[in-house]
């Protein structure tokens, strides 16, 4: 089989590799379609603190389960499953609260292990979500993204009474505008971004207000609308976002983080305390993929207006250099398999 390895930073190849077998409690995917990520792009440029070389990427994949380990039931062959990265040991402290996405000991595939950039991949079998009929391939490989979007909204607990703000009009700010509107329904939905084609992009995602703070700063634009949110999600990842996020917020307000920065924030405890406001952090997700592959069933969130580009896997080069340089018309990209 063919499988996209990155060798060491800035170096990627299509290697042949064997065909892996899986072990008793896993399943044998053969991949159809998968997403290129911010953090796809990071591990090729040598930029994720996680990665060790030569790695597999890919997180975000979906497929056949085509054989099952020993201990699996072998109706599964045959299924359409979408998979959830996250490898966790289920019995550390934060597994035991619900927090497997921060297990002592996690791994995520395509980051600190092969992941689904290949013709065919084994992953325990409880990481493989079966896709209903009525989900085309090209929705059911976007449920990791939205599952991002699902474990950030769980933490601060969107209303209909909320006005939401949103920094970032990419892929994960799309989907977080998504869900608040369509699962949540807030009552305001804002996005922030300084590029025109993404908050056109943001509007088609129901976002009611769109603002570009490329030459107004936010603070002042928001203060002439008279608006102060009452949730914000930071989902451009800035260290500076921070400060200003408190500073804009409503007194009471929830804000939440998602970033991986080393560097510094800084933030008065005035700042945050004479408004008690609410932080909350992010990562990965908590087993969401049910719920998401709900709302997509269910028509509360729509993949297709993320999706903006196909290659072949064995173009991945080309695709990620597209991430990384078309900000303007690339969203969500697909390899095929």
């Amino acid at each position: 089989m063919k499988a996209v390895v990155i060798k060491e930073p800035n170096t990627l190849l299509i290697e042949e590799r064997a065909i892996p077998e899986p072990q008793a409690h896993q399943v044998r995917i053969k991949v159809r379609l998968a997403g290129i990520c911010g953090s796809d792009s990071h591990i090729y440029r040598g930029h994720n603190p996680f990665a060790k070389y030569p790695r597999i990427i890919g997180h975000e994949f979906f497929g056949i389960i085509d054989k099952v380990g020993n201990a699996v039931d072998s109706k599964r062959i045959g299924e359409r499953v979408s998979i959830d990265p996250v490898l966790s040991c289920g019995h550390c402290y934060p597994c035991s609260i619900g927090k497997p996405n921060v297990c002592e000991t996690l791994e995520v595939l395509g980051v600190h292990t092969d992941g689904g950039f290949t013709e065919y991949v084994t992953v325990p079998a409880d990481n493989a979500y079966t896709i209903p009929d009525n989900i085309p391939d090209e929705h059911a490989v976007t449920v990791e993204p939205y599952s991002i979007a699902a474990n950030v909204t769980s933490h601060v607990k969107p209303n209909n009474a909320d006005i939401a703000l949103v920094y970032g009009a990419g892929t994960i700010g799309l989907t977080c505008a998504q869900v608040l509107k369509g699962v949540y329904q807030v009552k305001t939905l804002i996005v922030v971004d300084r590029v025109a084609e993404r908050l056109a992009r943001a509007t088609a995602c129901g976002a009611d207000i769109v603002i570009d703070n490329s030459q107004i700063p936010l603070p002042e634009q928001l203060k002439a609308l008279n608006i102060r949110p009452t949730l914000v999600l930071d989902a451009a990842c800035h260290p500076s976002i921070m400060q200003e996020a408190i500073l804009i917020a409503s007194p009471a307000a929830r804000v939440s983080i998602m970033g991986f920065s080393s560097e510094a924030s800084s933030v008065t405890q005035q700042s945050i305390t004479s408004k008690e406001i609410s932080l909350f952090s992010s990562r990965l997700n908590a087993k969401k993929f049910p719920e998401v592959i709900d709302w997509i069933a269910n028509k509360k969130i729509d993949p297709s207006k993320i999706l903006t580009h196909q290659f072949a896997f064995t173009d991945a080069q080309d695709a990620i250099l597209t991430f990384e340089k078309d900000q303007k018309t690339c969203c969500k990209i697909l390899l095929t398999f």
